[in-house]
């Protein structure tokens, strides 16, 4: 029995591009909801012809299946074969995870099934037929679905209204199939004398699986793959990869190696024509199946047209219930992708640790959850990194120098524009003293500015009076008596062209009303054209005051009692405009290449690292990026990173942009890790991890990975002083690592809430 439309719910004469699962699946469900709709569905292939093999769909995405249409899913059902447990194949070791739950099926068998059910309710289908454009089907029906896949034509003859951007991938991947079913998701690592490939493997059948063979391209390249046919590339494939496949043979289906295509749009509908499926977006096959995200557009789509009032209303609500959702996809399928890109960073890892950082790289799967799923795997990445049992990865101890900090926690560097002609007063005290005694292993003070004129705002704190010296000193002794394990650090900077500017909350990055004084930086180009000042270019001379000023406010921070010093290169500061080929035009030896824009850089590191007490560590912020054409790449960052370390530094804070007003950060969560990953793993040098880190499973999760050492946290310690300290409550630790002060130890427990648990009712009458 067909459910009865709405309520003033007119008939619709439908069109569907694309004969691929979702396509299907939408011209299934709008009949079914609505039978006196016309719908047909255009597809240029026969009824069996598809590429790729199997398809794999979440529990979530079955459950709205099962919802939507009980035919479907029990026909669906038949077919399904179901999985726990992912293996990672990684230089002759396999390790296994469990209690992670997969689904999945033939791509054909799921095309059959869709078929038939589409037929059953009288959806129309046209197969070996090139659809109309869809200009011209939307003359003639209510409503247009595009569901023509990557290369969608409709997407590229409306790209004006769309808007879409296209972002190609630096791997190469081919989808093989093999005559064996693997009882787990499988991934194996190949290590060959041309570069690193691995396969991703996973049962559709009692007696088949999905094999995808990825590669970077020159990888691809070197090994010769671009010069073999379907075939032979076949026989290639599976040679390298015995774990698995031990001896069988792959095959292909109008296989070819290709490279991953990212596509976002900014418009999913234009009139009555509407995007779904790859059309409107993709995420990479590592995190799952663009299936499930267009059968989960075509519920969306269904529910909308049957819920909203009238077309435009109802296309307007599919697009703003998708696009979140699918944004979120997108960003944990593009830490995926760049985590299998930068493959050959992680290969050297501890086997624990590699599996741990595989199976957490699109940062959906995180240390809590995988606790849960399999308590036995986790336990044993935490004994191979020497983690003492029920210590949680934060609350272990690191070392810098003659520095142990407690913890693996820091409270972010965070301008607080409260300083009075650059002294901190007793706002600081509390500021800096709060955070210390919440538990933090390193509290960081706001970038203190090494001259008047080196300051952003008028509120900025300074560190070039005898005064200001003073005013330091009490707060350091504060955070040492009161919390005598917590690290106090001082980031020393100068602002550059960023200066002369109003406090935050009075307008980011606005010229001071009156009193403005005079900038220098590495070349004259204002920060914000039009608006900002333009600075001076510093001169030799000026270079040579500024490198004292450095070194002054060093002795003092040193006389101050501060624990470590970190020199501010980032965010478009004065010194971060010299490494930055967008703010450095400058001729002479200190502009140019990198080598040379890192020239002054690191003068300035070398001259307060020999005033800078030995036994004390020094660390170096950096924007690894400058999210911008032609600025600083990730690439460049492992550079600056490693002149950096070969000069003395103890550790790299790798954060990102900030230089150019015109950057386009890809944000989101722990968006930048990826670069101090990368800096880590490439160098081997102590990194911190910063930027959207907000939860203590997310510092747990990055530890434990190996992707960080330290992890700096900013907006989630204004929001809550002892965030440090609620964390180890929240994970029931105790220990050295999150000391509780004697006065507050009383509130180390998670205080009792009101009941949730009444009783529920047992009658209805």
């Amino acid at each position: 029995m067909h459910p009865a439309p709405s309520p003033g719910h007119r008939a619709l004469r439908v069109a569907v591009i694309g004969g691929g699962p979702g396509g299907l699946y939408a011209a299934l469900l709008l009949k079914r909801l609505d039978p006196a709709r016309e719908v047909t569905v255009y597809e240029r292939d026969a009824p069996g012809e598809t590429f790729g093999f199997g398809v794999v769909l979440s529990d979530e995405t079955v459950g709205g299946i099962e919802n939507a249409d009980p035919d479907a899913f029990a026909a669906l059902g038949e077919h399904l074969v179901r999985w726990d447990a992912i293996e990672v194949v990684h230089r002759g070791r396999t390790l296994t995870s469990g209690g992670h739950g997969f689904a999945a099926l033939g791509r054909r068998t799921l095309l059959s099934v869709l078929h038939e059910r589409c037929r059953g309710l009288g959806v129309v289908l046209r197969f070996r037929t090139q659809a109309p454009p869809a200009a011209e089907l939307a003359r003639d029906h209510d409503l247009v679905v595009a569901a023509d896949g990557v290369h969608s034509a409709t997407r590229a003859a409306h790209a004006d209204v769309f808007r879409p951007a296209l972002t190609t991938h630096r791997c190469r991947y081919i989808w093989l199939a093999a005559d064996f079913a693997p009882d787990a998701f499988r991934f194996e690592i190949a290590e060959t004398p041309h570069g690193i490939l691995q396969l991703h493997a996973y049962p559709y059948a009692p007696d088949r699986s999905t094999a995808v063979v990825e590669a970077r391209e020159e990888v691809w390249r070197a090994a010769g793959l671009d010069r073999l046919d379907e075939r032979a590339a076949a026989e290639r494939c599976a040679a390298l990869f015995p774990g698995t496949l031990r001896g069988r043979t792959l095959h292909g289906n109008r296989s070819r190696w290709t490279a991953f295509r990212t596509v976002v749009n900014e418009r999913w509908s234009h009139g009555n024509i509407v995007l779904l499926g790859d059309a409107a977006h993709t995420a990479h096959f590592s995190i799952g199946s663009g299936t499930k995200l267009a059968v989960e557009d075509a519920l969306a789509l269904a529910a909308c047209l049957r819920e909203e009032p009238d077309l435009p209303a109802a296309l307007a609500a599919y697009e703003a219930e998708r696009k979140p959702v699918v944004r979120s996809t997108q960003r944990a399928a593009h830490a995926s992708l760049t985590w299998f890109e930068e493959l050959a960073d992680h290969v050297a890892q501890p086997p624990h640790r590699f599996a741990f950082n595989l199976l957490t790289r699109s940062r959906r799967v995180t240390h809590a959850n995988l606790r849960v799923r399999d308590p036995a795997f986790v336990a044993a990445t935490e004994r191979e990194a020497g983690i003492r049992p029920g210590t949680p990865p934060m609350f272990t101890p690191f070392r810098l120098r003659g520095l142990e900090l407690r913890n693996r926690v820091v409270v972010s560097p965070m301008d607080m524009y409260r300083s009075e002609h650059g002294v901190p007063g007793d706002f600081h005290l509390v500021h800096l003293g709060a955070r210390a005694l919440g538990g933090a292993g390193l509290t960081m003070t706001e970038m203190v500015c090494v001259s008047e004129p080196g300051r952003i705002t008028p509120g900025c704190a300074g560190l070039w009076s005898d005064e200001q010296e003073a005013a330091w000193r009490r707060i350091a002794a504060f955070v040492h008596s009161q919390s005598p394990t917590a690290a106090l650090g001082l980031q020393l900077g100068h602002s550059g062209r960023k200066g002369s500017t109003r406090r935050m909350w009075e307008g980011i990055d606005e010229p001071l009303t009156e009193g403005n004084w005079p900038l220098v930086a590495a070349s004259p180009l204002p920060y914000r054209p039009g608006v900002s000042q333009t600075p001076q270019e510093l001169t030799p001379a000026g270079m040579a005051a500024v490198r004292e000023e450095f070194t002054a406010a060093a002795r003092r921070g040193a006389r101050a009692g501060f624990d470590l010093l970190e020199m501010h290169c980032a965010h478009g500061y004065l010194l971060s405009g010299f490494l930055s080929p967008l703010t450095n035009r400058r001729t002479d030896g200190y502009g140019g290449p990198l080598a040379a824009r890192l020239r002054y850089p690191l003068e300035v590191f070398d001259a307060v690292r020999e005033v800078w007490p030995a036994e004390r560590p020094m660390t170096v912020r950096i924007s690894a990026t400058d999210w911008a054409p032609g600025g600083t790449t990730g690439e460049d960052a492992v550079r600056i990173a490693a002149a950096f370390a070969e000069h003395g530094a103890d550790a790299i804070d790798v954060s990102t942009g900030q230089v150019v007003a015109e950057e386009r950060p890809a944000l989101g969560r722990s968006y930048q890790t990826p670069f101090a990953d990368r800096i880590r793993n490439r160098l081997g040098i102590p990194v911190i991890a910063v930027g959207a880190v907000s939860s203590w499973d997310d510092v747990n999760s990055l530890l434990l990975a190996g992707r960080a050492d330290l992890c700096a946290l900013a907006r989630p310690h204004l929001y809550d002083p002892h965030w440090t300290l609620h964390a180890a409550a929240e994970q029931e630790y105790e220990g050295p690592g999150a000391p509780w002060p004697e006065p507050y130890r009383a509130g180390s427990r998670r205080p009792p809430t009101g009941r949730t648990d009444a009783p529920k009712p047992r009658l209805s009458l």
